[in-house]
This record gives structure tokens, sequence and C-alpha cells, in this order.
């Protein structure tokens, strides 16, 4: 009997990339990943997963890698996933359309992996943004800036997990934030443009949604500007009834205006003065741990509904019980020599605690970028109540300990 595979398109280092690999075996599916790197993500040797390395910014070599793969196997689907590059998620589409199986709308998914062109379609849709405006150079940051009024937030036009992103409060700031993304720091995945925005100040969320319905919103807590590095987030987020169901009517205006509506999308917002301003929509499933949240907060598994998507199953997506899920990541207070880290066990002992995972070693040089990568890792906890998770987490957080060893000043040494 011919075997039924799952074609999987990249991955994901830090959880959900392993989360679909076992979801995709407990459906009776062979996963196959197909990377430009599989050596990045060390989950396909642990689980024994079959990996491929191809260009998969070439949708031709693609195409003929998956129809070398139907000699041997039933194709169920495909899907796939990059934190690092969302414009994956059109390559599926693509693929998708090319083998007439069940996927998104690449042309969809392409315009809104674009923040300008995203923020275009939004406020033509009558969708509250933050005002913004698109400059390719120093001079049109400037007159842009001084437009919107500071502070401004600049960031990549393409882009994720916070890199690239700062509040700038004054005219140096600016320059200096510019001259790092023109400048040769920056690395671009395209031609450099840069979105200067208002700075939308309010609390954050983050709305989780599969096709049409909006599964659950959920609490994001971020650093202190300059940068916006994520400390973490809970299911459910504190709201009262009209609240939610105000987010959740902006969040599907969001599709609407995008023209998505099938499979996973998550919706970063700020409730300001105005009432929710979006500030990005990503055509996408939350990155890890919110899967895990989401099913330890109700019971839904986000991984096997959506894989279930993508092989032309029925999905479910029910809730099973109502808890109160969050994450706590750990993040360094300064650059230098990790010496040691550790308190992980003591902490996943916890009663509660669901994980306690350290992603750096002793020794390991820590230069802080102001993005995801600035995670050294991360705890995840549940209980019935908001209250008694958050003291679970605190009580946790607390045995994680470290320290680290500033590098030498600048002539005396060379750095790592």
């Amino acid at each position: 009997m011919t075997k039924r595979a799952l074609i999987l398109l990249e991955g994901h280092p830090m959880g959900n990339g392993v989360l679909y690999v076992q979801a995709a075996r407990r459906l009776g599916l062979t996963p196959i990943t197909l990377s430009g790197d599989p050596a990045r993500y060390d989950y396909l040797a642990a689980e024994g997963i079959e990996a491929i390395r191809v260009d998969t910014d070439n949708l031709d070599a693609l195409i003929g890698e998956c129809s070398r793969l139907r000699a041997t196997y039933d194709i169920g689907g495909i899907t796939g996933f990059a934190f690092y590059d969302e414009s994956v998620s059109a390559t599926v589409g693509k693929l998708c359309r090319h083998f007439r199986l069940p996927g998104p709308n690449p042309v969809s998914i392409e315009r809104c992996c674009d923040k300008f062109t995203q923020r275009e379609l939004l406020a033509e849709a009558g969708v509250l943004v933050p005002a913004y405006r698109l400059a390719a150079n120093a001079t049109e940051v400037e007159s842009s800036a001084a437009e919107i009024g500071l502070p401004v937030i600049l960031k990549p036009a393409v882009g994720n997990g916070s890199s690239g992103v700062r509040l700038c409060r004054n005219a140096d700031e600016i320059s200096e934030h510019t001259t790092y993304l023109l400048g040769g720091k920056h690395i671009w995945r395209s031609s450099p443009r840069i979105l200067i925005e208002e700075f939308a100040e309010g609390p954050s969320y983050t709305v989780v949604i599969m096709g049409n319905e909006v599964v659950a919103i959920a609490a994001a807590d971020f650093d202190p500007p300059p940068h916006f590095v994520f400390r973490g987030s809970t299911f459910p987020a504190p709201l009262r009834d009209d609240e939610h169901k105000h987010i959740a009517d902006v969040s599907l205006s969001c599709l609407r205006a995008l023209g998505l509506g099938w499979g996973p999308t998550a919706i970063e917002l700020h409730w300001t003065k105005r009432g929710p301003v979006v500030i990005e929509v990503n055509p996408r499933l939350s990155g890890a741990p919110d899967p895990q949240l989401v099913q330890l907060a109700y019971g839904i598994d986000l991984i096997t509904e959506h894989i279930k998507l993508v092989i032309g199953e029925e999905w479910d997506l029910r809730r099973r019980h109502s808890q109160t899920a969050a994450a706590r990541f750990v993040i360094p207070d300064r650059d230098g020599t990790l010496d040691w880290i550790g308190g992980d066990s003591q902490a996943a002992a916890v009663p509660g605690v669901v994980e306690a995972k350290l992603f750096v070693e002793s020794k390991a040089p820590i230069v802080r970028k102001g993005n995801y990568r600035d995670c050294l890792g991360r705890i995840v906890a549940v209980s019935p109540s908001l209250a008694q998770t958050e003291a679970i987490l605190q009580r946790a957080v607390d045995l994680i300990d470290w320290s680290i060893t500033p590098f030498p000043p600048l002539g005396d040494d060379v750095l790592p």
C-alpha cells in the first residue's frame, strides 16, 4: 500500500516544527521536509524525518522534487512555515495549486507579507491602523517621521520576529536606526524599504484564527521600547465580553480586506484610545508556544486541525475545557559570555508548570539583537485561573538563574 505523505516546506527550530511532524504521524501520514538547509532544524534528525535539500525559493525545483516523490508516495497535502521567512506560505499556496491540493491563496499571502501593501489594503477597508509612510532612503525617512510626528516606529517593509523594529523618540535615534537598516548591518530579504509608523500605545493582543473563526485571543507582553522583544502571552486575554467581540470583529474585517480566510492567521493589535489598532496580520499559525497554549487552555489542537484541512479532511475547533495557560520567555539583561545557566529542572517540577526549556548552553556569547533571537528559554504553565497561573509562572521564573560576564571593552580584546 502506498504511504500517504505530508510535505513540509522548511520548518521551525523553536517549537512548531516538531509538533507538525508528530501530529502528522498521529494522523497516519509520513512527514517529509523540503529545505534549503535541513541541518538548521535539529528535530528532523531526532525524529528520524526524511529531509531533502532543495532550494525552497525555486518553485520549479520544488515542483520537480514533489513530482519525484509522487512516484513513491501519495502526497496527501503540502504545508510549511519558516519563522525567518513568511514567503514560504506563498510558495506553499503555489505548490498546492499546481498539484490541485487544498491550500492558501498565494496572491493574498504575498500581499500580506508586504507590510506597506497590507497597511494600504486595511486602511482602504476602514480598518484602524497606525499612521504610516514608506521610505527608501534617509531623507524620505526623516520627512515621513516629521509628517507623522514623534515618536515613530521604523521597521523593514518585509520581515518578521521584530527584526529591525525600533521605536525612535528623536532625530538622532531615527538617523541611527536608518543607518543600521540601510547601512549593510540588517539582512534584507527584498529590496530595502522602510515603513515609518505612528507609535500605537496600549495593551497588546494576539488573535488566533483558523479559517474564518476566531479561536482565541491572547494578551501579549513585550520588553519595554525601544525594541519589541516578545516576553510571553496568556490565553485567554482578560477581556470583557464587549472588548472580546470588538477585537474579533476587527480581526474578521482584516481577513476580508486581505482576501484571507483559508487556514491559520495570527493578528497582532494594540488597544489604544481609538480602540483596537491593527499592527500586523500574519498569514500563518502563531509561533510557538501559542498552539501549545491554545491546547492547554481550550483542548483545541490547532496543528492537528490545520493538517486535517491541508489533507482535505474535516476539522474540529470545538473547545473541550477552559483553563488559563501562559508562557514566559527568559530574556537576558546584558551582552557578554554566558558563564552558566540553570534552574530549569527545578522550574519544571513546580506544580502547574508544563514546560521549562532552555535554548542556550553555558559559554555561549550573548549579543542582544532586540528581536526573537534574544530568547534564552521559556516556561509554560496552566491552571484554572489567571491569578494562579501567574503565580505558578513567577515561582518557576524565579528558579531560573544565570551569570553573564560582560565582554571586554573594545580595544582590549576581540569580541566573540
